[in-house]
Order: structure tokens, then C-alpha cells, then sequence
């Protein structure tokens, strides 16, 4: 590589960390074959999880890191005094061909700053997905961060060529919106989001290829003053409209010559960790909403439990619960009990009574269970109850601080 490849290389990849929103889930299982090159297949830069747990390398990089946007949270921001630099189309392709063949990486996420026009940045986007695919049989994995402004069909054509396509919603209320990125608007960012879900909706209806990994977000937190309870809220419409796949948290990290008009520090990462958690109890645990917001204490998630376990302390009069008789959405409420040894209870309770040496053995948050269960052999004595509950079973402060 020469030497000011390798620059931009240094610059434009350390300008892509702030997005957290890499990710490789959902894409369908492919290979190359002896005239291709790639696969979204193989068993592993930025690290990425498929469906089944792989872990798998992306080159993860900005085209550019000029913009002509100057939103106040954004260290690429048009006035922020940061080294610049800028690939060419054939660049990227490059890398990309030339990382994947030193099995340096397994895919591409690409990102970008706005140069010249919202179009023109989306059809640069859009030209580094063709040439690998077309030009270089690529089957490796693709994720492109698409621009809300730019035309519908400039983001209909990068569906064709991209696994998964991702809109920012960066800041969760219109009002944050339009005082940190006024350039920004809203309505054209969740306008292009629908488009991308019905288009999404329509291809696998058809059984054809479109984006096949779906599309996800990120939204900044700690940024403003909007509660964790707004978030989720905020996610759980995002999910319901338009069929995304995953909303990233992405903690704000102060930037150099910030503006006055953001927070001086960083929010604790344990509020970026809770608000996954709460997330994952929306996709996966049945929560609505509102049980989530139930979890919260004044719109905020404790640092010390999590959201499920403040939630069953808030409605300890719902247990225990017996896990031989439960149905599964009240087992999937039981602190210490995830959604797959929910499943193991409910498949071997079908062939004998579960004691509670049965129940440990199908999962490893027994302790966090115990006062919320009923066994064959066991009940838990008014444990429920008790007072010190939450300080028996909160995070010891050892492991907030890893956070």
C-alpha cells in the first residue's frame, strides 16, 4: 500500500469508530464459487456477530470525512479543525479486494461524510457496492450507510447491491434535532427509513433481492436531556413502523472545540448498556413499552439492576411463579431466566417435575431466580418480600466500574 492510501486509510477508518452500528446479522448465507470472491460464510477492523454467534471482521471506513453539514456532536462536523481526507470509488474497491484476499476482513461497512450534494455522496456509496459485486464477483457481506436526503431511487439502487442498509437517526426528538443538527430534518430521515422497510417488505414478498439483511439505526445518547424512557419508547415505534432490525445506543463522547451546547462529559457507559438491555427485552422478552417504562425510575434506568430485574421488583405481587406450570411469557419475566433456558424449562418440564438442581442446571442466573420461582422442591420463603431484595441482587459496584 503506499503511503498516502495508507493515510487516508489511518484517517477515514479512525473518523468511522463513532458508529456503532456495524453489524452483520440477518445476512443470508452465500459463496463466491471458483469464479467469485467472498463469502458471508466463513468464520472469522471492526468485529461483527452473525444470527448463529460467528464473529466476523469489517473493514469499517468513511469515503470522507468532509461534510457539509455542521452538526454539533459530530467530530467531522464542516467547522471541527480534524485532518480531512477523501477515498476515490476505486480505492475502496481496492481495499476491500485486497484485505479480503489476506483474509484481513470478511466484509465492508462504508459510511460517509455529505460532499457536494446528499446524491452525489449516495451514488459514490452506491458505485463502491456495484463494482465489488459486479466487476469483482464480491459475496462478501456489505453494509452502507445510506444519506435520508438523497433521491429515493439512488437508495432503491444501493438495495440491490448492499446486504443491510443503515439510516442515523442521531438524536431521538425533533426538538434535539433542530437545536444540535439544524440542518437535519426529522421528517426526510424516518421518510427514507419507511422506504427502505417497504422496499424490504416488497422483496421478500417477491422472493427477490433487496437489502436482504435489513436496515438499522443509531441514536446518540447522553447528547440531551431526552429520558431513557423516551428512548425506548422512540425504538419501539421505530420497530413497529418500519421492521428495522436493530436501533444502536451510542453513548456521546465530547469532542475537540465541542460546542458550548453540548454536555461537558460522556453519559456512564452503564446507561448505553441498560438501554440495550431494555431494547433486548422488547424484541425478545414480550415487554411492551410501557412494562419497560414501568422498569424506570423518573424516565431513568438504574445503574445498579437491570431493567428486567427492576421491573420484577417494582411487581413483586406477579411472583413467584412456578416453573412447572408458567406459561412462557410469565417465565420470560423472571429475572435470570433468558429467552433460551425459558425454552429448556418449557421443553423438559413436559417429561418431569423441575426441582431446583433441575432448573440450574438450564441456566447460569439461578442466583438472580431463585427469589422469583417456584420448583418441584422449592419456594422461595417470602424471600420475595423482603426489603434488602434489590441490594442482595444488585451489580457489586466492582463490575459497574467495568462499564
Amino acid at each position: 500500500m503506499d503511503e498516502i492510501l495508507a493515510k487516508k486509510l489511518r484517517i477515514l477508518a479512525d473518523a468511522a469508530k463513532y458508529d456503532a452500528s456495524c453489524s452483520s446479522s440477518g445476512a443470508p448465507k452465500r459463496a463466491a464459487g471458483p469464479d467469485g470472491l467472498g463469502s458471508t460464510t466463513g468464520a472469522g477492523i471492526c468485529h461483527a456477530y452473525t444470527p448463529d454467534g460467528r464473529c466476523i471482521s469489517l473493514l469499517k471506513i468513511l469515503l470522507t470525512n468532509y461534510c457539509l453539514f455542521d452538526c454539533a456532536y459530530c467530530v467531522n462536523r464542516r467547522s471541527s479543525n480534524v485532518r480531512r481526507a477523501k477515498f476515490t470509488v476505486e480505492e475502496v474497491v481496492t481495499l476491500t479486494v485486497e484485505f479480503y484476499k489476506r483474509n484481513y476482513i470478511e466484509g465492508l461497512f462504508l459510511s460517509s461524510g455529505i460532499i457536494k450534494s446528499p446524491d452525489h455522496t449516495m451514488e459514490l456509496l452506491t458505485r463502491v457496492a456495484k463494482a465489488l459485486r459486479r466487476d469483482h464477483g464480491f459475496r462478501g457481506y456489505i453494509h452502507l450507510k445510506s444519506i435520508p436526503e438523497a433521491s429515493p431511487w439512488l437508495i432503491e439502487e444501493a438495495g440491490l447491491y448492499a446486504d443491510r442498509l443503515s439510516i442515523n437517526l442521531e438524536l431521538p426528538t425533533e426538538a434535539s434535532l433542530e437545536r444540535l443538527a439544524p440542518e437535519k430534518d426529522g421528517a426526510s430521515i424516518q421518510g427514507a427509513m419507511a422506504q427502505i422497510g417497504g422496499r424490504i417488505a416488497e422483496a421478500k414478498a417477491e422472493r427477490r433481492r433487496f437489502a436482504p439483511a435489513g436496515q438499522s439505526t443509531q441514536v446518540i445518547v447522553g447528547a440531551d436531556a431526552t429520558s431513557d424512557e423516551a428512548l425506548i419508547r422512540k425504538s419501539a415505534h421505530l420497530y413497529d413502523s418500519f421492521g428495522l432490525k436493530r436501533v444502536y445506543y451510542s453513548a456521546f463522547s465530547p469532542i475537540p472545540d465541542g460546542s458550548t451546547i453540548l454536555p461537558l462529559k460522556s453519559p456512564p457507559l452503564q446507561r448505553e448498556h441498560r438501554l440495550y438491555q431494555a431494547d433486548w427485552l422488547l424484541r425478545y422478552y414480550a415487554f411492551t413499552p410501557d412494562d419497560v417504562a414501568d422498569a424506570t425510575d423518573d424516565g431513568m434506568f438504574a445503574l445498579d439492576v437491570d431493567p428486567k430485574l427492576a421491573w420484577a421488583l417494582k411487581n413483586r405481587d406477579r411472583f413467584p411463579v412456578d416453573v412447572n406450570r408458567a406459561d412462557r411469557e410469565m417465565l420470560l419475566r423472571v429475572p435470570g431466566l433468558g429467552a433460551r433456558a425459558v425454552d429448556k424449562i418449557i421443553k423438559a418440564r413436559r417429561h418431569t417435575s423441575l426441582r431446583l438442581d433441575d432448573v440450574a442446571r438450564l441456566t447460569s442466573g439461578l442466583k438472580r431466580a431463585r427469589p422469583f420461582l417456584i420448583a418441584a422442591d422449592y419456594r422461595p420463603a417470602g424471600l420475595t418480600d423482603r426489603l434488602d431484595l434489590r441490594a442482595r441482587l444488585a451489580e457489586p459496584a466492582e463490575q459497574l466500574s467495568l462499564f
